[in-house]
């Protein structure tokens, strides 16, 4: 019970907490005037006296409604804050008078606005967005790579400062440059001790010449950067020293930092600045002061008013869930709904709640009584398998049941046990133990015997996919049989344990099985016929079936008419046994009795067969009671649709449109129920489709959920990361430092930020924590009219620089062209200066009235049009992107040269490529494959065998050469562009590259984040976390994480040049491979490349 204990303190300490010492305090900004400091505690603005002396301080509230205030940053005159809040669902920027007042909206755009500063005159504010990039700029479109705007203190129109990254700025005095820590990627921002090219550096922008100048060219994290009051040194937050800590450089000689803190183990954050130098910090969730000329930080003793936000507990309405299933008798459902059991009637929607705890449950199953649940409990820190049975005789289903009662199957070991089963007869239950063995519980002896072993069971996950066959005397199981993970193969092993035979032996994904009604076959999912994926996932699937004997196979061959002959046979045969049965008493057969499982290994593999005539997107199947209907669920392309296959004539159709999903019998096969969108029933698995709505409430105790949560992701790094040290991290340790900060967290951002800050300390990519706020239909939703505005106009109106090709303006009606005024939306003038995006607040899909002039020639018109939304405007940006970079090849190669960007690891990326690279491209000497801001998936292998081609054969027709072998591999020279923002399989997709020696690497080195991860949705679905499970060893030893790859050619974009439109890196990969390319053919031996081939074909 040691987690209910720690969740019972954790609620008393809560109730202390108004006179206990406020933790977790972020965002500690002090005002220029050295006076006051503002920081967020619960999702709302306080602000405390930041002189010394007066033991503890009292902090007051600036903010107080629901949404969440953070980031907030002082004016000169330190009389206002500016700070970000999700009140309309994306993070606007608001203000508000430090003494306490409304606060004023200043921005509309639905994109996430962070404020850095004021300006020194107070009247506007800087801030980042990823709103829009100018027309001529070459900056790949993410979103995760912010502009600089400004705005006026009274809103308006914005102002973009800077087309690259610039965070956390910091004027000078004189207001002609500014300091500001640089973005190159995506990596999570709490992320610690890492050094790579990802990294941050401080630089510095001049405003007169527009020149950036870099500060800091530490392999680590430089951040924060903060003038001093004279303006010659800069202090900023590095991890020099191993940790966090505050540093600070000559202006004129950045070489010569010192260390100004020297704070172990956790990190120093959100360093800011007073005038008269009083330095302001948080440090492990607490704030601390420091003077000019003292040596010593001093922490303030903070304490919150009696009226802080006040976490609350919630009543969720329960209409759905996950995991059912269906009790033998078809009249009730068990589902697992935010970590709990519940239970509805099929028939009516009277629905139950089974276990009340913060803990989770998963993995219901019915015994055969109809009365007893089995499930699988996270509680005590393992997982356990409970049981609930109804008491009272008098109540008939669990729905109606006034007492049940819950018990553990097995006294608490530390071992996990997961996915209980009960046998056919229900004297057994199988389940997993210790995430990898199949075990099986006699619940009349409580004796447990093994399964399997484990040593084919690679997964971490404590899941198994696994099925009883009908006479309980053998398991089907998916596993990996050949040591080809994640590859998966169809097992069989007996009930009473041994050896899991390979019955399917495939380089393919074979998985989830189904035993036939009769035990003489299983069906199982596979790719080997579908579209297969040029990536580890997105493949197309069919339902498979493997016979486990010859003469249900043969049977199973029969057209109708032989089948018709062979039942007629069968019969006969029945009548005559019947007849000598009763003459003589008692007569042997020669074959089994009917309910024997005959199974047959040898020759196996020539009983497989497919049975779906189209792959797709498969959910769920399932035979019908006399094996001669398969029911399954398959989309192609659109919603799940069930459908039925005749297996003897083929006949395949429709049933229930979009109502597919996972499918299931009840025991007598007399309703077939779907589990999808909505639970829903079928009588026959023909019948008219019916709902099953359930109808129950869950209380909720945020608080204990969190505690859980926090625990769920200790044991699931501990248990599942890929490297067994965990980087030498001492995780128990730094679990209970992050621990102790639970009471003091309130909402859901502040968990996933503590929770990121402590995967942070683990060094390793795919991790941290994300909350994904709810989406409202109140929230703002910013349009786009797919027009790139001049952001330098200043006229009434909208400047247009760029109709966007294949947006709303993009058509032959259309007249719009650079140069045009949008004067008007639906009527409403944009006066200069005007805020313009409240006019295009939720009209993607809606039909626009846009108003333009021309000033060229004074006319004026309108046009209609239907705007689009951001994530349709980010598609199309990318195209451009794309298009553009491909004319610049072509424009610098003189036509020599092709070129492809993979925008990521997946397969609808590497079908492009294929496609450009054989198609478009095939007549090009050489190839440029750019991976830049590429965010991983699963391409290394199909790469490198695509760029790895050599010549070996020509075909020729007549004595005309067509074509050259392979011819579905590039045989010719290439090139690939890289970048610090590539991530995962974008950084294992060129190490092959180079490790193969295919051709030269170009741009900048990249990070060391090759592993695979497995990202799991915690008990509140808006919370994810990331364990990286899989790592990547080199021959020599070596993991590819945290292993930075070096290009062959570093090049870097300048900040100036590349939002003009130049792309350096993208000149030198063109003109690396063209040199390679016109060299003497001797210098292409180290690439592994045919010399003799090559000069006689591609140097003309």
């Amino acid at each position: 019970m040691k987690l209910r204990i720690a969740s019972l303190l954790y609620v008393l300490s809560f109730a202390a907490s108004v006179k206990a010492a406020p933790l977790w305090l972020r965002y500690p900004a002090i005002s220029p005037d050295g006076s006051q400091i503002a920081f967020t505690y619960k999702g709302q603005i306080y602000i405390i006296s930041a002189n010394a002396g007066g033991g503890e301080k009292l902090a007051c509230p600036v903010t107080s409604d629901d949404s969440y205030a953070c980031y907030p940053v002082w004016s000169s005159d330190s009389k206002t804050l500016a700070y970000a809040s999700d009140r309309f669902g994306n993070f606007d920027i608001f203000t508000v008078p430090a003494s306490g007042g409304v606060p004023t909206r200043i921005t509309a755009h639905s994109a996430h606005e962070t404020p850095f500063a004021f300006s020194n005159d107070g009247r506007s504010i800087y801030f980042g967005a990823a709103i829009s990039d100018a027309a001529e700029s070459a900056l790949f479109p993410k979103g995760s790579m912010e502009e600089l705007y400004r705005v006026s203190i009274r809103g308006g129109r914005y102002e973009r400062i800077l087309g690259t990254p610039a965070q956390w700025i910091c004027w000078s005095s004189d207001g002609r440059s500014f300091l500001y820590q640089d973005r190159k990627g995506g990596e999570n921002e709490w992320r610690k001790h890492h050094t790579s090219s990802v990294a941050r550096d401080i630089w510095n922008y001049d405003t007169v010449s527009g020149k950036h100048t870099r500060l800091t060219t530490w392999e680590g994290e430089d951040r924060n950067p903060r003038y001093s009051p004279d303006n010659r040194s800069v202090y900023f937050l590095s991890e020099r020293s191993g940790s966090f800590n505050v540093w600070n450089m000559p202006i004129g000689d950045p070489s010569a930092a010192r260390q100004i803190t020297f704070f172990k183990t956790h990190p120093v954050r959100f360093l800011t600045i007073s005038r008269n130098g009083r330095l302001c910090f948080g440090y492990n969730g607490e704030i601390y002061t420091m003077d000019s000329g003292t040596s010593s930080p001093r922490k303030l003793d903070v304490k919150i008013v009696p009226g802080e936000p006040a976490d609350k507990y919630a009543r969720l309405p329960v209409k759905d869930g996950r995991n059912a299933a269906v009790s033998p008798d078809g009249k009730q459902i068990a589902f697992v709904s935010r970590g709990e059991i519940f239970v509805t009637s099929a028939a009516y929607n009277t629905t139950r709640r089974i276990t009340t705890t913060a803990e989770a449950e998963d993995s219901p199953a019915f015994a055969v009584d109809n009365r007893t649940l089995a499930y699988a409990s996270e509680r005590d820190g393992h997982w356990n398998i409970y049981t609930a049975a109804i008491v009272r005789d008098e109540d008939p289903d669990f729905p109606n049941a006034t007492l049940i009662e819950e018990k553990p199957l097995f006294k608490q070991d530390h071992t996990d046990r997961t996915c209980p089963k009960y046998s056919p007869d229900g004297k057994e239950l199988a389940f997993v133990e210790s995430r990898r063995r199949l075990m099986v519980l006699n619940l009349a002896t409580g004796k447990v015997r093994p399964i399997t072993d484990g040593e084919q069971s690679y997964s971490t996950d404590g899941n198994m996919d696994y099925a009883w066959s009908p006479d309980g005397k053998w398991f089907a199981l998916s596993y990996t049989g050949n040591r080809h993970h994640p590859y998966s193969d169809i097992g069989l092993v007996s009930a009473a344990g041994g050896p899991i035979h390979n019955i399917t032996n495939t380089g393919y994904f074979d998985r989830q099985p189904v035993w036939s009604p009769d035990g003489d076959a299983i069906l199982f999912s596979s790719d080997r016929y579908g579209m297969r994926s040029h990536a580890s996932w997105g493949s197309l699937n069919d339902v498979m079936v493997v016979f486990l004997n010859r003469r249900a196979y043969e049977i199973a061959q029969m057209d109708e008419e032989e089948y018709e002959f062979h039942k007629a046979t069968e019969k006969r045969a029945d009548k005559k046994y019947e007849a000598k049965k009763s003459d003589s008493g008692t007569v042997s057969r020669d074959t089994p009795k009917a309910d024997d499982i005959v199974v047959e290994l040898e020759g196996i593999e020539d009983r497989i067969v497919r049975l779906t005539p189209f792959s797709g997107n498969l959910r769920g199947y399932a035979l019908d009671k006399k094996g001669e209907h398969l029911y399954y669920s398959m989309s192609y392309g659109a919603a799940y649709d069930i459908w039925q296959l005749n297996l003897r004539n083929r006949e395949n159709k429709v049933l229930h449109k979009g109502l597919g999903g996972e499918l299931a019998w009840d025991q007598g096969m007399a309703t077939l129920f779907s589990f999808g969108h909505g639970m829903k029933k079928f009588k026959n698995g023909t019948g008219a489709a019916e709902t099953v709505q359930p109808s129950g409430v869950l209380q909720l105790d945020r608080r204990a959920e969190r505690a859980y949560m926090f625990d769920r992701i200790r044991r699931q790094e501990r248990e599942r990361f890929y490297e067994e040290s965990m980087h030498g991290v001492d995780w128990d340790a730094m679990c209970r430092n992050y621990e102790r900060f639970l009471p003091h967290i309130a909402n859901d951002y502040d968990f996933a930020e503590m929770a990121s800050e402590l995967l942070g300390e683990l060094n390793v990519s795919h991790t941290g924590c994300r909350y994904s706020r709810p989406a409202s239909p109140d929230d703002d939703a910013t349009a786009d009219l797919g027009l790139i505005f001049d952001f330098s106009y200043r006229g009434d109106g909208l400047l247009v620089a760029e109709v966007i090709a294949g947006a709303p303006f993009d058509k032959a009606s259309s007249e719009v062209r650079a140069g045009d005024v949008v004067e008007r939306v639906n009527g409403q003038e944009i006066p200069a200066g005007a805020d313009f995006y409240p006019l295009l607040n939720h009209l993607a899909g809606q039909r626009t009235l846009v108003s333009l002039y021309r000033p060229s020639t004074g006319k004026r018109w309108a046009e209609t049009v239907v705007p689009i939304s951001q994530s349709a405007l980010s598609k199309l940006l990318y195209k451009r992107w794309v298009k553009r970079r491909a004319a610049d090849v072509e424009r610098l190669s003189n036509g020599r040269l092709g070129y492809v960007h993979i925008e990521s690891m997946g397969d609808a990326s590497f079908r492009t490529v294929y496609a450009d690279m054989l198609g478009r491209y095939n007549h090009c000497v050489g190839i440029v494959v750019d991976t830049r801001f590429n965010g991983g998936g699963r391409l290394h292998e199909d790469i490198e065998i695509l760029l790895s081609g050599e010549k070996y054969l020509t075909q020729v027709i007549r004595g005309k050469e067509v074509c050259d072998m392979p011819s579905r591999r590039w045989n010719k020279p290439s090139v690939m562009l890289v970048g610090e923002a590539n991530y995962s399989n974008a950084h294992g997709t060129p190490w092959v590259y180079q490790y193969r020696k295919i051709g030269k690497v170009v741009g900048m080195p990249v990070p060391g984040t090759m592993t695979s991860v497995s990202w799991e949705r915690l008990q509140n679905p808006a919370l994810v976390f990331g364990i990286p499970v899989i790592g990547y060893r080199t021959a020599e030893g070596t993991y590819l994480e945290n292993s930075q790859l070096e290009p062959d050619v570093t090049v870097a974009n300048s900040p100036e040049l590349v939002v003009s439109g130049r792309d350096e890196q993208l000149e030198q990969a063109v003109k690396t491979l063209l040199e390679l390319i016109d060299a003497p053919a001797s210098k292409f031996s180290c690439l592994g490349t045919n010399p003799e081939t090559f000069t006689q074909r591609y140097t003309k």
